[in-house]
């Protein structure tokens, strides 16, 4: 039996309220209840009545509060019914009081800068923090979180599982850290977002779920909770920047296509418009930080006439100060030998060979320049060990049409 206009139309009002309020609502439901999981299994248990309810009777006319107002009904009878709970009665007629106002979004609160902090605590370890963002702030399922990493739906689910009563056995706050934490928790914060952008950005077009929206949907949630912020705002603006030239990234044949190959008019203007807006605010309050050297790297690889590399290798001895790691020291030695020439770049990307051993564009970037330095044999070495530690087609077949065109 097909399924009636008014299912329909309840099954696109929840996904769109979903899609956009379930970490508002996750985090109000964390904040009542005291624990993640509770939290999530009331929603969900909510989003089931919700399908019925308005099947039936039509969208009420906050379906934010109607589902806040459920998810804490069924906590509540979930704790009333669980002898080992031990809530005293003014905890449960306080969530009593709550579960019957019927509020709108602006009255629930918005404690949703608390759970991201939460999420990405530095007790976890950085995969459980991604996982754990997705989830309760993006809406991503599960199932897909599991694809995303490779992993099977049941471990995924077992990673979540750890994370959340690590969170409750460590008795970590859901809170939004003191300012004496602030700028090392908000980098934190800042680098899982980033991580499940260039991870969404590694697997290119065609996915079920395109992280590098979820990304920048993540920052600019950010920004709103935090306005003023710099970095946040530089963090914004590198997303932006960079997603704006996916249309570019890939040929017809689906190989990646280098940066100064890129057909410009592919590139998304507006969004890139925006990024600098965000970028020039950024920089405008004086305090640099390492997203905003990011973001600023990125605007000037879309210089007139193509990337800007005397610039580009400054920025990076800059944000060197800020993340002296080997994957910046990798970019700047790239950088160096754009800039400068092969000469100045290749030893710095040789020095580099314990640390990126198994880095698959330390390979490609040495591959690249021992080719220049004429040095083919080495070159094509370099070009098939970074083929085999690809895990994008399109990389992939990039490098192998570079490998085909050495002497």
């Amino acid at each position: 039996m097909s399924a009636t206009p008014q299912a329909i139309a309840a099954t696109k009002a929840l996904e769109a309220v979903m899609r956009q309020d379930r970490g508002r609502l996750m985090a109000a439901l964390v904040a009542r209840l005291g624990s993640f999981q509770r939290a999530e299994d009331a929603l969900q248990e909510a989003a089931i009545s919700a399908l019925s309810h308005w099947g039936r009777s039509g969208l009420p006319h906050a379906p934010q509060g109607w589902l806040l107002r459920v998810a804490l009904r069924k906590a509540i009878d979930r704790l009333r019914g669980d002898a080992r709970e031990g809530r005293k009665a003014a905890e449960l007629a306080k969530l009593s009081v709550e579960e019957a106002a019927d509020l709108t979004p602006e009255e629930i609160g918005d404690e949703r800068l608390r759970l991201i902090f939460t999420c990405c605590h530095p007790a976890l370890e950085q995969k459980s923090q991604v996982a754990l963002t997705l989830r309760c702030l993006g809406g991503v399922s599960t199932a897909e979180i599991a694809r995303l990493f490779l992993d099977a739906e049941p471990t995924m689910g077992q990673r979540l599982s750890r994370a959340k009563a690590k969170i409750a056995a460590a008795g970590i706050p859901f809170a939004v850290p003191g300012p004496e934490d602030w700028p090392a928790r908000l980098q934190a914060v800042l680098t899982v977002i980033y991580l499940i952008f260039t991870t969404g950005h590694g697997m290119g077009p065609g996915q079920t779920r395109d992280l590098c929206e979820e990304a920048i949907f993540l920052a600019r949630m950010l920004d709103q909770l935090r306005p003023g912020d710099p970095e946040i705002e530089g963090a914004v603006a590198l997303l932006l920047v960079t997603h704006a030239r996916r249309d570019a990234r890939l040929s017809a044949d689906g190989t990646a296509v280098a940066l100064a190959a890129q057909d410009r008019r592919l590139w998304r203007g507006d969004e890139i418009a925006e990024g600098l807006l965000f970028l020039d605010r950024a920089m405008a309050r004086g305090a640099p930080g390492a997203f905003q050297i990011k973001a600023a790297i990125a605007a000037c690889h879309g210089a007139e006439g193509g990337s800007d590399w005397r610039q580009i290798e400054a920025l990076y001895r800059s944000l060197l100060r800020h993340e002296a790691t080997p994957v910046v020291r990798l970019n700047h030695a790239v950088a160096c030998a754009e800039a400068w020439g092969v000469e100045h770049g290749l030893p710095l990307i040789e020095a580099l060979d314990g640390a990126l051993a198994e880095y698959q564009p330390y390979h490609a970037a040495r591959a690249e320049y021992l080719a220049r330095a004429g040095r083919t044999d080495e070159s094509r070495s370099a070009y098939r060990r970074a083929i085999a530690l690809c895990h994008s087609s399109a990389d992939a077949a990039f490098l192998a049409r570079r490998l085909s065109m050495l002497p």
